[in-house]
């Protein structure tokens, strides 16, 4: 991972604590606005779909509502891992293409809900980074650690193979 002395401040970012949930994707720290977070459940039967978008494999019943589980690692570009004793699904509600949308996605491990100040946000540098950048907000410290703060209303929108253009 990239050291915090090769980072830079994003620009034009408000300065704005916010909290987050850490959660790992084979070994990474990822962070999500903890306001999209609507429960963390241990892992559940899925139901996989036939010939449905590679990013959306399958649908999971959350207390009667059928939620889509969006495989954000097929969106990151890492790895498949089957699902350990560790893992976790994170239900979250959030606007997708402007419409208010329940989905899910898993999780290797949720490690912590935490404070984190917006005006630390900083770019991820242009090393070769695994990750498309448009599903990335930034990088941010928690404690001795980084972690990636994902750009949602990217990464769960149904175009999002492609960044829009402004």
């Amino acid at each position: 991972m990239t050291t915090a002395s090769s980072l830079s401040p994003a620009p034009n970012r408000a300065a704005a604590p916010e909290m987050v949930l850490i959660f790992r994707l084979s070994g990474e720290a990822f962070a999500i606005s903890v306001s999209w977070v609507h429960e963390i459940l241990d892992p559940i039967p899925m139901t996989t779909v036939p010939n449905a978008a590679a990013y959306v494999p399958a649908l999971v019943n959350v207390r009667g509502a059928i939620v889509p589980l969006i495989d954000i690692r097929h969106r990151l570009r890492m790895p498949p891992v089957t699902p350990g004793p560790a893992s976790r699904l994170v239900v979250l509600e959030l606007p997708v293409a402007g419409v208010p949308t329940r989905l899910a996605i898993m999780t290797d491990a949720v490690e912590e809900v935490t404070e984190t100040n917006l005006e630390a946000l900083e770019l991820v540098p242009d090393l070769g980074a695994r990750w498309p950048e448009h599903y990335i907000r930034g990088v941010v410290r928690i404690g001795d650690d980084l972690a990636i703060l994902l750009e949602t209303e990217n990464l769960f929108c149904p175009d999002a193979e492609r960044p829009a253009l402004a």
